[in-house]
């Protein structure tokens, strides 16, 4: 018990000494930004270390080309990140950041297809990208711990993994479910561990398309209902058009924000470019 309040108390003294020396209206030193600002002043600056933020959409929603966008802004600003990839290699993710960030299309780049300005942007997307502290790793692996062991001579302070149902548990289950919600435990405890923030991409194998309102819900995710109990963040990702075409705004995408354990919910508008995959803040957008 003693040792107990010895903790409590230097938790405590840790905490005011932090307040004391953090200058208003900047960011604290365990923010990691999304570089979507309406995302970030709902979230009180960003994502923060040692929290576990769960991205999921429906199958074509964007959810890893938005995760992608976080991790290469997040990264933009000096954010040591590392980015897993269960479905892609490292070739692959970086087409796509370039496509992103250059707002070009996927095809022109592999078929190396462009005007003398495109290339031009393309070849300073590039000079950018090679500069940044954001390393692309494959998620594989046998168990957990392996799955990840190559982030860590990166020292970042923000993992994603593209995606939950791709992340081997740290042991077997005995079912499918039993080993995602395992690896979802694991994933968050080891933000808390390594004092990172986890952004984690995942499907919602309990999403019915057909039913009145097919926005994403926290019961969607499934995983025997650990992503609702263990993230601190999560987000939906919806595109009306998906489900109603015709019916709404070609390209708006709403992010929702269905769990903040420290913070509101509710939702932010984004514009998707499908043909550069590329998100932007409908309220705050790029220029």
């Amino acid at each position: 018990m003693a040792n107990r309040r010895r903790t409590e108390r230097i938790s405590l003294a840790r905490l005011v000494q932090r307040m004391d020396s953090h200058t208003a209206g900047e960011l604290a030193d365990d923010t990691v930004p999304t570089g979507f600002p309406s995302l970030d002043r709902m979230l009180g600056g960003g994502m923060r270390r040692r929290d576990l933020v769960v991205l999921g959409g429906d199958v074509g929603s964007g959810k890893s080309a938005l995760a992608l966008a976080m991790a290469l802004r997040s990264a933009t600003i000096g954010t040591p990140v590392v980015f897993f990839s269960g479905e892609m290699d490292e070739e692959r993710v970086f087409e796509r950041a370039m496509a992103i960030e250059g707002r070009t299309q996927i095809d022109q780049i592999r078929k190396a297809e462009f005007s003398d300005e495109t290339r031009a942007a393309v070849g300073s997307v590039v000079l950018n990208l090679q500069k940044l502290p954001l390393y692309i790793h494959p998620l594989v692996g046998g168990r957990f711990d392996e799955a990840l062991a190559s982030a860590w001579k990166h020292k970042p302070k923000l993992i994603v993994v593209d995606y939950l149902q791709l992340l081997p548990p740290p042991r077997d289950r005995l079912t499918q479910e039993e080993d995602t919600a395992a690896a979802l435990r694991a994933l968050k405890g080891l933000a808390l561990e390594r004092d990172i923030a986890c952004l984690l991409v995942a499907q919602l194998p309990l999403h019915q398309a057909a039913r009145k309102d097919p926005r994403p819900t926290l019961d969607d995710f499934g995983a025997l209902g650990s992503v609702k109990q263990h993230a601190d963040i999560v987000l939906g990702l919806f595109r009306e058009e998906m489900y109603n075409p015709g019916g709404g705004v070609e390209g708006a995408a709403e992010l929702i924000i269905a769990k903040n354990r420290n913070g509101p919910t509710g939702f932010i508008d984004l514009y998707f470019y499908h043909k550069w995959m590329r998100f932007e803040d409908m309220v705050d957008p790029d220029r």
